[in-house]
């Protein structure tokens, strides 16, 4: 039986009526000196809210004010370049939102980025979202901090309570030069033997497409994928046609639509702990929870992804750099020294 033509009409308004978010116009042009605070969200007692903590003008030490102008020097960049690069505006659905987590007891939103520390600041959300069940998040297993259900995503609220927080809550991301990023999510999920899931999932798929005469091991395991091999299918044009980047290796402007939505605080891999030190400040939590620090010998660094991309042709280079080129524009990035483009 069709439905009359007025009825499926009325059906697809009030269905988009779903999707229709009233973002972040209003908090693009807030001047910053005057947040939009929402009485109706309780704040602990006497506590100022995130924002009126970085926006307003306070008696604070030197370092403090010092660190919140280069906080402000990021939004800053960020915004014109948004205005300088981005020419087309839309709206978001709630699928757009299942990277930003909120933290309703501090008036908190993190966007998390993998392979930017998300690990630990997802121990660190559960620290400050919990029932006191752990008090330091280096207690949480990593894959616990993975868990879906753990921690509650903007997506999972109407449409009036997600526009509320974007409005009223202190809104974050932490961002990664584009290719260090790159070459971290290669090592850890192609080079190493226990992530056997992603070498069937994706391994067995590149070898298929961009190995010739592979052994039938290879095509069967998928678990020995050079970086070549992963970076021609990366700029496959039938990649993203057939299904959307995994968010390892997805770009962080289409992870956390930094366009759309206006982050209060842009953190750095590259100065993570004084940045994660500052949010936990502006929040109220730095003396209850300490981010967890991270061995610097372990991370990938421009030197290492220098060596990656020795073997890289600059036809390649030139089309990887076309497809991550917003996120280094966005976030303040220069082009590697060692990129061959020509």
């Amino acid at each position: 039986m069709r439905m009359p033509r007025g009825g499926r009409v009325f059906l697809a308004m009030c269905l988009g009526s779903l999707f229709i978010l009233v973002l972040y116009f209003q908090s693009i042009t807030r001047p910053a000196g005057e947040p939009s605070v929402n009485k109706s969200i309780p704040h602990a007692k006497g506590r100022r809210s995130p924002l009126q903590t970085l926006y307003n003008g306070d008696p604070q030490s030197e370092l403090w004010l010092s660190q919140k102008l280069s906080l402000q020097d990021r939004r800053d960049l960020l915004e014109e370049a948004c205005l300088t690069h981005t020419r087309k505006r839309r709206v978001l659905s709630p699928e757009d939102l299942r990277h930003l987590i909120v933290d309703d007891k501090h008036s908190l939103i993190y966007c998390y980025v993998p392979k930017v520390a998300c690990t630990n600041w997802k121990r660190v959300m559960m620290v400050l979202t919990g029932d006191g069940r752990y008090s330091d998040p280096l207690d949480i297993p990593a894959n616990e901090a993975h868990v879906t259900g753990n921690l509650r995503t903007l997506s999972e609220y109407t449409v009036s309570e997600i526009n509320q927080r974007l409005r009223t809550y202190l809104k974050f991301v932490f961002v990664r030069e584009p290719f260090e990023r790159l070459v971290s999510a290669y090592r850890n999920k192609f080079t190493r033997s226990y992530n056997t899931a992603f070498h069937k999932r994706y391994g067995t798929k590149i070898i298929r497409r961009h190995r010739a005469d592979a052994e039938p091991d290879a095509l069967e395991k998928g678990s020995d994928v050079s970086f070549q091999e992963f970076v021609q299918y990366l700029v496959d044009p039938r990649t993203q046609r057939e299904e959307p980047f995994n968010e390892h290796w997805e770009r962080v402007h289409s992870l956390c639509h930094p366009c759309l939505i206006h982050y209060d605080v842009v953190g750095k891999y590259e100065t993570l702990e004084p940045d994660a030190q500052a949010v936990l400040r502006l929040i109220g939590a730095d003396g209850a929870v300490r981010f967890p620090t991270s061995g610097k010998s372990t991370r990938t660094d421009g030197d290492m992804s220098a060596r990656f991309f020795n073997d890289i042709s600059p036809f390649y280079q030139r089309k990887l750099f076309n497809l991550y080129r917003m996120d280094f524009l966005l976030f303040n990035y220069s082009t590697p020294q060692y990129l061959r483009t020509q």
